[in-house]
């Protein structure tokens, strides 16, 4: 028989010290080097937890015996939050007391003697950064009002109206506009469809505001009667659905829609069926800004995935009348008039509205934290107050734990933001007269939907606002907290996104911090966007991990196993994300209660779970896929450019990317500070490149973005795209809106045509199919594979060869043909579950790249490596047929041991089958470790490789042939290289194989309370909830194949 050829063990420990540290470069890596890492994942690739120690249930000697665990199975970075939830009762160790003090002391103590890297979360609860040491001057703030009507034309005192908790801003006065307005008022049921006709006071009703005091989501029409019809308007969505304070400080803030010059005074408005509450819809003559309090981020997106238009808003109509916007030289600076809330001004004839104007907290607090650790949100676009928040949470751990006991403290986390809007600061006013020139106190008004010069130049100071709080987000939050860090040799670690009200842009936002995240949950939806936006990221800014909360999960507790992980895991390494943070180990303190403390969220990644013992099979791979896309460089031909519009939480893919290439989302700021073309292709100063940039659908553009852009084509690039037309900012208005045209017009042409030369490069309108445009430009697919094949990739270039991870997304085998774009190179075929790397025998070269035939089993991913050699082969093939060598049909001796030690039996067992098909209930409902125990005998072996197939397995197990370990198995195909353990003659088997915890909660469920053993904080089964699969379900074989050629 052929053995595995690998290479001594001597040889792989000269090598690990040094792949250590040559990991770490990353980028410099060469295969050789991979290729022993790969065998023997050394010490050095992290794989980290989330560590929740929950609602104050802790303990010295659970947190020992928790890292501990960690350490055994492969874990070496955790993250400790301290989170509160209502699903788990208050234990008696209060966040920030002595006893709480002397438990973080031993777990810094003991994760510094055992090597594990730890961080914390930068406040208790894990969103986002506050604590009861913030007051409300610290506090996220917004800019409140409160007006009074004045007349003018006399020496005037005013008492002006309170604004309570406010930080006085500033007063302003402006005159009073004319305004004619009606309200209607009714309570509209579920399932009910609302039809108002409305009679106006007045002809030319130019704004409808439509206001709820309960969470509604409707969709609503206004139409105009002309005549005897009516004629329709506007349609919109009314949603008002998510009253929570992170998704807008001003949870009932109105709705308004702007309406076009019209003659009617009578209206009907409708509302379509869904949502009930008390409603009120007001029409008014005067125009006011349309979403106001969504472009004040008073109102945010109330669900946690805003798309990318979802913060872009239509043009508001004209308005042809003067009389009906304000004048912003008409409005009066009273501040300096003001003496301890008192007014005394003299303002010219006529009415006049007097507004004083206060910062007040948004009130958001940090969570889900315990009551004793939950204070405001600090402010985040003011560093001095982060400081403060960072001294009185993060500095009290440097200061408290002595400085030995605490070598392992390297990370302060930030989590995904979660803590919604706001839009002052201190010094805000000259943060903006700094960044765009021009005051913004005389657009003040523009807050609380007034008019100020026109609708466009309204909503041009509110582009400029929300770009602002962006910037001071990204810079006086993430940056300031990463230099605050460094101070005190931390780094920091950030999930660049946000579920709940998040003001910032992704890129930007993440490119400030040392390390950056996404999260994807094993089930729905989350992750889809997330994942990119932090691989994007990383890739523009220079970044080479890609960290993801990974497995987070909803419901079905204690079911879920890493064979059904993988896929969705695998597809987000094929999205750039190249390390893994487990969500969630939750702290055990109680060692009489198991399973033990749980959440309603997140996969078991605890010592408490029954295959946690058995969780260095996963991790290895783990380990190994991000050890491999670590090395090297992404490759990707296209850069999506976001725009510059703020809130933004991902990019356009429009067009869509078409299969076989690969993109990055790319940002303004990247743009103008870290790129250049050469030799046609768009380079980073980060060391990436792509063939194409594509501009997103928009009108809009700023000249020095557009200046860029500009440079970039004349150089060589293609750029996809349709010409701006105007700036969005208010900044330089209205000669930026000049100098975009006329750049648009150097670039584009005088008329629109699908593709025009400028210097070196070419620019192609929209209607261009991005497909044929790669081709058009020689740029073929990456990996070329037909459509309807379900596998997804990434590529890496690396200093001596290339690599391609790709994941099967199916639950079945598949066989397909692969083109790759690398040409004059030998691949070879790296198995990360196993750690073997063979040949691939069987391809073809050409001018499109390297052909090759492939197979994957049921959600099975490979490395496809392609390195310069010089082999040549006697036979072999990429696929070989296992042939059976050897039916296993036993008898088999079973003993079964729970890990908490309540249930201990033997059974034996003449056939495999689940044990949930046992009438013996012990067995039925059994949850724990289960060892099975063969003898079979082997006459002989025709096969030069020899495989032992377990067939299927509930849900993961390891196995020992002879007495020695050979490996475990967690994902189809469940099958492990014996070629050198099976012998001729007698072969004892045995296999161990744990379960999920599930049965064994359904069948206490069946029992008196005081006969049950579990115990959990969230069961959400049921006495007759269905069982789960479990055990080792076969069949068991000896399969061989002569036609694979291992790399030595």
């Amino acid at each position: 028989m052929k053995a595995r050829h690998y290479l001594s063990f001597c040889l792989i420990g000269l090598f690990l010290n040094f792949i250590s540290c040559k990991s770490e470069l990353g980028n410099e890596v060469t295969l050789s080097e991979l290729e022993t890492s790969f065998r023997t994942v050394p010490d050095s690739v992290k794989i980290g937890v989330y560590w929740y120690w929950i609602s104050n249930n802790i303990s010295k000697e659970g947190v020992i015996k928790d890292l501990q665990s960690m350490k055994e199975v492969g874990i070496n970075r955790a993250f400790i939050g301290n989170v509160s939830l209502p699903e788990v009762a208050e234990g008696n160790i209060k966040v920030l007391s002595d006893e709480w003090w002397d438990i973080v002391h031993t777990a810094l103590k003991t994760a510094t003697d055992l090597g594990i890297e730890i961080g914390f979360f930068n406040g208790p609860g894990w969103s986002q950064s506050g604590g009861p040491w913030i007051t409300d001057n610290q506090s996220m703030r917004y800019l409140d009002d409160a007006s009074i009507r004045v007349e003018g034309g006399r020496d005037t005192v005013i008492v002006l109206p309170e604004i309570k908790n406010g930080q006085d801003v500033k007063v302003l006065a402006y005159p009073v506009l004319a305004e004619s307005q009606e309200k209607w008022s009714f309570t509209k049921k579920g399932g009910e469809e609302i039809g108002l006709q409305l009679r106006a006071p007045a002809p030319n009703m130019r704004s409808l505001i439509f206001e709820t005091d309960t969470p509604i989501k409707s969709f609503g029409k206004i139409y105009a009667k002309e005549g005897n019809t009516f004629r329709l308007l506007k349609s919109f969505d009314i949603d008002r659905s998510n009253f929570n304070l992170n998704v807008g400080f001003v949870p009932d803030a109105p709705l308004v829609i702007s309406l076009p010059e019209n003659q009617a005074d009578v209206y009907k408005f409708e509302m379509s069926g869904s949502g009930s509450g008390n409603c009120t819809v007001e029409l008014s003559s005067r125009p006011y800004v349309e979403y106001y309090a969504e472009k004040t981020l008073a109102k945010m997106f109330p669900t946690p995935l805003p798309m990318w238009k979802d913060y872009l808003w239509e043009e508001q109509p004209l308005v042809s009348n003067k009389e009906q916007v304000l004048d912003p030289e008409k409005i009066l600076d009273l501040t300096s008039d003001v003496n301890k809330g008192v007014l005394t001004c003299h303002l010219p004839k006529g009415q006049w509205k007097v507004v004083r104007y206060a910062m007040k907290t948004t009130g958001v607090t940090n969570a889900p934290a315990a009551p004793e650790a939950t204070g405001l949100e600090v402010d985040k676009m003011n560093s001095k107050h982060l400081e403060f928040h960072f001294n009185a949470f993060i500095g009290e751990i440097l200061k408290r734990i002595p400085e030995e006991d605490r070598k392992c403290f390297k990370v302060t986390v930030m989590d995904s933001y979660e803590t919604g809007g706001m839009n002052w600061t201190d010094d805000m006013e000259q943060k903006f007269i700094e960044t765009y020139g021009y005051s913004p106190i005389p657009y003040l008004p523009v807050l609380h939907g007034e008019v100020v010069g026109s609708p466009d130049i309204s909503d041009r100071f509110l582009w400029d606002l929300r770009r602002l709080i962006a910037d001071c987000v990204s810079y006086e939050y993430v940056g300031a907290l990463s230099k605050l860090s460094h101070k005190h040799g931390l780094t920091t670690w950030l999930e660049n996104y946000g579920h709940w009200g998040f003001p910032g842009e992704f890129l930007q936002y993440g490119g400030q911090s040392d390390e950056v995240a996404g999260e994807f949950w094993t089930t729905g939806d989350l992750g889809n966007i997330e994942n990119r936006a932090a691989s994007s990221c990383a890739h523009i800014y220079g970044k080479r991990k890609v960290w993801a909360e990974s497995f987070t999960v909803g419901g079905g507790d204690f079911t879920h196993d890493p064979y059904e992980m993988k896929q969705r895991g695998d597809r987000f390494f094929t999205e750039g994300i190249n390390a893994t943070l487990l969500h969630v180990y939750i702290h055990q303190p109680y060692e009489d209660r198991f399973p033990g403390i749980n959440a309603s969220f997140g996969s078991e990644f605890n010592r408490h779970n029954t295959w946690f013992s058995q969780l260095d099979l996963f991790i290895d791979y783990l380990k190994r896929c991000n050890m491999m896309l670590q090395s090297g460089k992404y490759v990707a031909d296209i850069a999506y450019f976001i725009g510059e519009d703020t809130p933004k939480m991902t990019g356009p893919v429009d067009p869509a990317v078409p299969k076989g290439y690969a993109f990055d989302y790319i940002n303004g700021e990247v743009l103008l500070k870290s790129a250049s073309v050469k030799d046609g292709y768009l380079v980073l100063s980060s060391g990436m490149k792509y063939r194409i940039l594509i501009l997103p659908d928009l009108k809009t553009m700023r000249p020095e973005i557009l200046q860029k852009i500009k440079s970039f084509v004349h150089d060589g690039l293609i750029v996809l795209g349709n010409a701006p037309d105007r700036s969005p900012s208010l900044q330089n208005y209205p000669d930026a809106d000049r100098e975009v045209r006329c750049l648009a017009k150097e670039i584009w042409g005088d008329k629109h045509v699908s593709s025009r030369k400028y210097g070196k490069g070419m620019v192609y309108g929209r209607e261009c199919h991005l497909d044929s445009l790669l081709l058009k430009n020689h740029i073929l697919p990456d990996m070329k594979i037909e459509d309807d094949v379900p596998v997804l990739f990434i590529h890496r270039k690396i200093t001596d060869g290339d690599l391609y991870f790709i994941s099967n997304q199916s639950r079945e085998s598949i066989k397909f043909t692969s083109v790759f774009r690398v040409k004059n190179m030998q691949p070879e075929l790296w198995n990360p579950v196993t750690g073997e790397i063979r040949y691939l025998p069987e391809y073809s070269c050409s001018e499109k790249g390297t052909t090759l035939d492939l197979q994957l089993d049921d959600s099975e991913s490979a490395f496809v490596v392609f390195r310069h050699s010089k082999r040549t082969f006697n036979g072999g093939t990429n696929n070989p047929v296992l042939h059976e060598e050897l039916n296993i049909i036993g008898p088999w001796n079973v003993h079964f041991k729970s890990i908490d030690g309540v249930s201990e039996k033997n059974i034996k067992m003449d056939q495999l089958d689940s044990w949930t098909n046992a009438e013996d209930n012990d067995i039925k409902y059994f949850s724990g470790v289960a060892t099975y125990r063969t003898i079979f005998q082997v006459d002989s072996i025709a096969s030069e490789s020899v495989y032992l197939d377990l067939g299927k397995v509930m849900v993961t197990a390891k196995v020992k042939l002879n007495g020695k370990y050979v490996g475990g198995v967690w994902t189809a195909p469940y099958r492990l290289l014996i070629t050198d353990e099976i012998q001729k003659g007698k072969n004892v088997l045995e296999v161990e194989v744990v379960n999920n915890w599930v049965n064994r909660i359904i069948g206490d469920l069946n029992l008196p309370d005081n006969k049950r053993s579990t115990w959990a904080n969230v069961i959400t089964w049921h006495p007759d909830s269905e069982l789960q699969q479990s055990g080792l379900l076969g069949p068991v074989r000896l399969v061989g194949t002569s036609e694979l050629h291992f790399v030595e």
